[in-house]
């Protein structure tokens, strides 16, 4: 990192930084100079990433909290702004997927999905505009959504993206006028823990495929060191996290006259799961 860096000087906060997508955007984003604010639940994860950060010569603070209760994101915001002076990046990552039929759902799975991967989305929107108005900013809302979000049947899941992605173009139009840009990320199969809650018979059987020997219980994260060997192993048919990292930065260096809106973010080989 030099006095260069695209994004020295700039404040930039992650949802669902604990793991996966959102740890490495913070990483590569404090790479790039920002200093980083870490938001998601777990926070031993949250201090390894920080710690990291640190160790290359970035800035990093991390918070602890569920983005569902819109106060605690308001505060993250606030947090922010009062720590820093300003904000100028929010990336809303945080999203979850509980895998089922319609007919046969469970309606608290649903109402999470709803107030995760939608509402607290929602809400980081509005609250990062807010302070990045008051404060004059060049800024950049990012949302995480999926190419789900692009499929006519794909579930809960797959409609609360639709709705990312409705939102997303909305506050593009809104913000046509103002210096904050809106970026919507759609990434295809990525080599993370976001399968924790899928069927362990379904992810074991794509594991032994791929030749890796896979056992976990459902909500429990996969180690990382088989996360990377699956990622390595299927690197056409899955992308990794620093693929996704790497396209928010690309973004979100972008000259505030240019918008690049929507990227779509896959491996070689798209797999259907």
């Amino acid at each position: 990192m030099t006095a260069s860096s695209p994004l020295t000087g700039k404040t930039a906060v992650v949802t669902g930084a604990s793991s996966g997508i959102g740890r490495a955007i913070a990483a590569h984003l404090a790479a790039a100079g920002a200093h980083v604010f870490l938001a998601g639940r777990t926070q031993a994860t949250m201090e390894e990433a920080a710690k990291q950060i640190r160790e290359r010569g970035g800035k990093a603070t991390i918070v602890t909290l569920d983005v569902r209760d819109p106060v605690q994101v308001k505060d993250l915001v606030d947090g922010a702004v009062r720590e820093t002076g300003h904000l100028d990046v929010f990336v809303n990552n945080a999203g979850l997927s509980h895998p089922g039929t319609v007919a046969d759902g469970d309606p608290e799975h649903w109402r999470e999905m709803l107030e995760t991967n939608v509402l607290a989305l929602l809400v980081g929107s509005k609250e990062a505009i807010r302070a990045m108005r008051a404060c004059k900013a060049h800024g950049f809302v990012v949302n995480i959504s999926s190419i789900a979000g692009r499929s006519d049947a794909s579930g809960v899941y797959g409609a609360t993206k639709h709705a990312v992605n409705a939102i997303a173009t909305t506050l593009r139009k809104e913000l046509e006028d103002d210096t904050i840009r809106v970026v919507n990320v759609m990434p295809g199969a990525v080599a993370t823990n976001f399968a924790r809650n899928f069927d362990p018979k379904v992810i074991q059987g794509f594991a032994k495929a791929l030749g890796v020997e896979a056992e976990f219980r459902p909500g429990e994260h996969l180690p990382p060191e088989l996360i990377d060997k699956i990622q390595t192993v299927a690197r056409k048919t899955m992308a990794s996290a620093d693929d996704i990292a790497r396209a928010v930065v690309f973004a979100v260096t972008q000259p505030i006259e240019l918008n690049i809106f929507e990227l779509v973010v896959r491996p070689q080989k798209q797999l259907q799961l």
